[in-house]
């Protein structure tokens, strides 16, 4: 499998202007990372099982509560599947409940994080996630 040069975030959430306050917080970090916008989870699949190998995102930012199919949903079938098990899976979510917390690390994802209420703390997670993810 040829390894991807370019680095991409998948930012896999149903409301439009999530993603793009969650784009803008990443680029004011790090602009040389490419950012695609997925709405659904079923979405997710799709991109997924037509992407080559080099065309993989290096990370993805996945909500959990979306139309069609869930995040743990989508979650459970990227970890039940060889080709996309590696990829990085951070949940980014308004939910509180700490079941779906739980269940989230039960499925495989390699973090959780609660949306914040301020952009100063969404750019300080983004911060985080490239330091540790990219850096």
């Amino acid at each position: 499998m040829k390894l991807q040069t370019k680095k991409t975030i998948f930012i896999v959430d149903d409301d439009p202007d999530d993603r793009q306050i969650i784009l803008e917080a990443f680029l004011e970090n790090n602009s040389t990372i490419d950012y695609v916008f997925i709405e659904t989870g079923d979405l997710l699949m799709e991109t997924l099982q037509t992407a080559t190998p080099e065309n993989l995102p290096s990370l993805i930012l996945l909500d959990l509560n979306m139309p069609g199919m869930l995040g743990l949903h989508a979650l459970k079938k990227i970890r039940d599947d060889k080709n996309f098990a590696q990829i990085p899976i951070i949940i980014l979510t308004t939910s509180a409940f700490a079941q779906d917390e739980s269940s989230s690390y039960k499925l495989g994802a390699n973090c959780y994080l609660r949306k914040p209420d301020s952009y100063k703390e969404l750019l300080e997670i983004a911060a985080s996630v490239l330091r540790l993810w990219f850096r």
